[in-house]
């Protein structure tokens, strides 16, 4: 695999997701200079933006041309049954070109069966599937001409499971020499969910593998059961998570999701500041070297 040469300085500590249908609402504050605390990153879905024209192509293209971005898929389905969608893997691509974009993530899951299922369901933990996700990955990063750096998701179920969440990530990454999103909060709600050791995760995955962290709210159905929303304030036992993952793997960009109950824009860069403090207070053996030393395998 040819691997494009990085347009944008590499993804440094705290970052924002954006919503196409807030971002105008935000546009005006974050991109003017009344704004001292701004995001050092941002995060968008292109599936929300391909085909963009107008004010909001406009707005976007203002953004990407002075920050440091990231892309996170939505739809690709790299576990489903159905064929790679070939048409959308190049539209993403020259999506990622045009607004000079070197990091694209997708969900560890399916999302497509036919038709589009609007879930990220389970893939099951088989080695079999393990197997057959990474054939997919390699042919998704020959067409991107980038490492496709897969999330691990929150679950409600986990289907003929044969081996561990953390066993069949690392299994995956390996197999297809790609690279991790490691979602903080899905590891927490997973570990509530079906009774897991969330240290235990962290610790087990690769930690060369992992390019950059997410960190969200969750809603609470009842004490055993976590729906991963981002549409909450993120409790305290993920920020605790957050410093123990710190402290386990090295300092990473890790960005704040929030897509639902979205909160005015003060309230939303204080969740993104506490992001940076923790940061901040790591101790020196616990930061790691810049991303370009530690991602840029050939």
């Amino acid at each position: 695999m040819t691997i494009r040469p990085a347009s944008h300085p590499a993804l440094s500590g705290a970052g924002l997701g954006l919503r196409r249908d807030f971002m105008s609402a935000l546009y005006a504050q974050l991109i003017s200079n009344e704004v001292l605390n701004k995001p050092d990153f941002y995060e968008i879905a292109p599936e929300n933006w391909i085909g963009m024209g107008g004010r909001y192509a406009r707005d976007l293209r203002a953004f990407t041309e002075r920050y440091p971005f990231a892309c996170h898929g939505l739809s690709l389905s790299i576990g489903g049954i159905s064929p790679l969608n070939i048409e959308f893997l190049k539209q993403v691509r020259d999506f990622l070109d045009t607004h000079q974009i070197d990091v694209y993530s997708e969900h560890l899951s399916y999302t497509n069966d036919g038709s589009y299922l609007y879930d990220l369901m389970p893939i099951p933990m088989t080695l079999d599937a393990a197997k057959y996700v990474a054939d997919r990955v390699i042919q998704a990063q020959e067409i991107l001409g980038r490492r496709l750096i897969l999330e691990n998701v929150s679950t409600y179920a986990m289907p003929n499971a044969e081996m561990s969440e953390a066993e069949f990530v690392t299994e995956v990454i390996t197999r297809a020499d790609c690279e991790v999103l490691l979602d903080v909060n899905n590891v927490y709600v997973n570990s509530i969910n079906h009774g897991s050791n969330a240290h235990a995760f962290i610790q087990a995955i690769p930690a060369e593998r992992v390019r950059y962290l997410h960190i969200a709210g969750h809603d609470g159905e009842d004490p055993t059961l976590l729906i991963d929303t981002h549409g909450d304030d993120v409790i305290a036992p993920v920020w605790q998570l957050l410093q123990f993952t710190y402290e386990t793997i090295g300092l990473r960009p890790t960005l704040l999701e929030r897509d639902f109950n979205v909160p005015a824009l003060d309230t939303l860069l204080a969740e993104v500041d506490h992001i940076q403090q923790i940061q901040t207070k790591q101790k020196p053996e616990f930061v790691n070297s810049s991303d370009e030393q530690n991602y840029a395998r050939a």
